[in-house]
């Protein structure tokens, strides 16, 4: 039967609409990933067939609106209004907060998307849809130890037989991803026997490894050329394992740093050559650690305890530890041994054994000589008492050498402090 003009508009109205709800309940039923019509329903780029006749249904009314304008525009927009409006109503009582129906081939904001509904656990896919689906990337374990690798990891198995202790590095996750990476034969084994040839024992290997494990890293020709600079300096072969082995991470300053660290020390303590390198062959790490507390130390043995400056130089080079000690224990001890004890600074000097020692032990003894009477440290005086001896000695020497009484009543005199 043949449609009249009038009749057409609505009959393309009537298959829009059972077509766009028929969209809707498969949306509904069979939710996908693409652009978001309403709440709940989605339109894929690739659509059924009766997307596609419906997107044609929208194509083929709006060119017979157009035609049917140009007979009769006044019947013609009354109709169309009166059919969009049984449209509109239809689609609201299904989703009521949405007020505006977007058009199939229109971009939604990204705010729409936070209201997609998650897919069910069960939910059928297609394989065109497994294809698409990119899946997060896997988190990181809960925790993480190299033990699960030694197993299968020859390097590992090796270093733990040298020693070395994995449970330490790998709480540096870069050190950890190190190891893994590295190939005994290829990486390591030439660092081995670089450092056994320096003089670093078998059984000393295991420790040094677990606290410089980045000398894995450094290239061998440069461990050697800073080896050879400071065998230029005179530094003996067994000075250099000595500092090697107190200083770990001393090979893997360049060569210029030293130079400049050996350089500050003989400039800014006014010592010789000699001096300069058995301080450093002492305490190896005035090389490689920070110079600012070695600059504020100076600072306070010189103004606020008031030494000369020769009297900084002989203390530093007896203890070396002084020039890096902490600066409120420096000031401590240095109040305690010279207001309280009345030791002046000429006695301090010859033992500064006193500043390398816990000021609790410094206390506790002199308390305990001051109860007994014997707390006299003047050298012109008798039963003088040696700074170098009150300090140095354990305590069963200094109870029966210095005290003159038991460790017994040492122990019962420190209860009552």
């Amino acid at each position: 039967m043949a449609l009249s003009a009038r009749q057409i508009p609505r009959w393309f109205n009537s298959v829009k609409l059972s077509s766009f709800v028929t969209a809707m309940q498969l949306g509904k039923r069979f939710p996908r990933a693409g652009k978001t019509l309403l709440h709940g329903v989605s339109a894929q780029p690739q659509m059924s067939s009766g997307n596609c006749f419906l997107q044609w249904g929208f194509k083929a009314y709006r060119t017979s609106s157009l035609r049917n304008s140009s007979q009769s525009a006044n019947p013609s927009r009354q109709e169309i209004g009166s059919a969009q409006s049984t449209l509109l109503p239809s689609v609201n009582e299904q989703t009521p907060k949405t007020q505006k129906i977007p058009s199939l081939d229109s971009e939604l904001p990204l705010e729409a998307l936070d209201d997609l509904p998650s897919l069910a656990p069960l939910q059928p896919v297609s394989e065109e849809e497994a294809i698409q689906i990119i899946a997060d990337p896997p988190l990181p374990p809960d925790t993480f130890t190299l033990r699960d690798y030694v197993d299968h990891s020859e390097t590992l198995q090796k270093l733990v037989h040298l020693g070395v202790d994995l449970s330490k590095i790998e709480k540096h996750p870069e050190a950890a991803n190190l190891l893994l990476r590295l190939d005994f034969e290829k990486d390591i084994k030439q660092i081995l026997m670089f450092l056994k040839d320096l003089g670093i024992e078998d059984n000393q290997l295991g420790p040094y490894l677990t606290k410089n494990y980045a000398i894995f890293s450094e290239d061998l020709e440069n461990l050697k050329t800073r080896v050879a600079y400071l065998q230029s300096k005179n530094f003996s072969k067994a000075q250099i394992a000595q500092m090697v082995r107190n200083a770990p991470f001393l090979l893997s300053f360049s060569v210029e740093r030293l130079d400049n660290r050996l350089g500050f020390f003989q400039k800014e303590l006014e010592l010789s050559v000699k001096k300069t390198r058995d301080l450093v062959v002492r305490l190896p790490r005035l090389l490689t650690g920070s110079l600012e507390p070695v600059k504020e130390n100076m600072k306070v043995y010189r103004l606020e305890l008031g030494f000369k400056h020769n009297e900084i130089q002989h203390m530093i080079t007896r203890v070396p530890k002084m020039l890096t000690a902490n600066k409120r224990k420096l000031t401590e001890t240095f109040d305690y041994v010279h207001n309280v004890m009345n030791i002046p600074h000429h006695l301090i000097v010859r033992f500064p054994q006193v500043f390398n020692t816990r000021l609790f032990k410094v206390k506790e003894r002199h308390l305990f000589l001051t109860y007994l009477g014997r707390a006299q440290y003047d050298p012109t005086k008798p039963n003088y008492i040696s700074l170098d001896k009150f300090v140095s000695v354990p305590d069963e020497i200094f109870c029966e050498e210095i005290a003159k009484a038991s460790v017994q009543d040492f122990e019962k005199f420190l209860k009552t402090l």
